[in-house]
């Protein structure tokens, strides 16, 4: 008799939409090379404005796809860059955004600093880029201009 009970109050706890859930659900993830165009993009942005930074693209799972840094940039702008991206795609939102999250301050992985965007195009979610070693300001709007350097090829699948 307890199997019994036990299965029926297992069954009555499922949502009684749960049939309706699909079975397999699709993601589209970056490519290397758009990944790769990304952070090629924000580098040049910063490289023009005079700055010397670190970039990295992550996936929407936070896991590095892409990393380029100035040789003369400082060592720490490694690690912040990929932790700002890390922040930005696993809250799917801005660094900058996330500031006032006391809770989040001493999350491991994550960084509250001005900088990480997340790759959101056409209403879908792909990732997280940001960038370390200029003005947080600054390393934002290089950030926007790797994330605007591949939104036609992920709205239009071209490369």
């Amino acid at each position: 008799m307890r199997n019994i009970s036990v299965v029926i109050l297992a069954i009555t706890c499922l949502p009684l939409n749960a049939a309706k859930l699909p079975t397999t659900i699709s993601l589209k993830y970056l490519s290397p090379e758009v990944s790769t165009k990304a952070a090629t993009a924000a580098m040049k942005e910063c490289v023009k404005r005079g700055y010397k930074v670190s970039v990295s693209v992550v996936g929407r799972s936070g896991n590095l796809l892409a990393f380029t840094r100035n040789p003369l940039s400082g060592p720490h702008t490694v690690l912040v860059s990929q932790r700002k991206a890390f922040s930005a795609a696993t809250f799917q939102t801005s660094t900058w955004s996330l500031r006032n999250r006391k809770d989040l301050a001493n999350a491991p992985g994550i960084l509250l600093i001005r900088g990480g965007l997340p790759i959101q195009v056409g209403g879908k979610f792909y990732g997280g880029i940001a960038v370390a070693g200029a003005d947080p300001k600054i390393d934002e709007a290089c950030a926007k201009a790797g994330v605007e350097a591949i939104r036609d090829a992920i709205e239009f699948g071209t490369t």
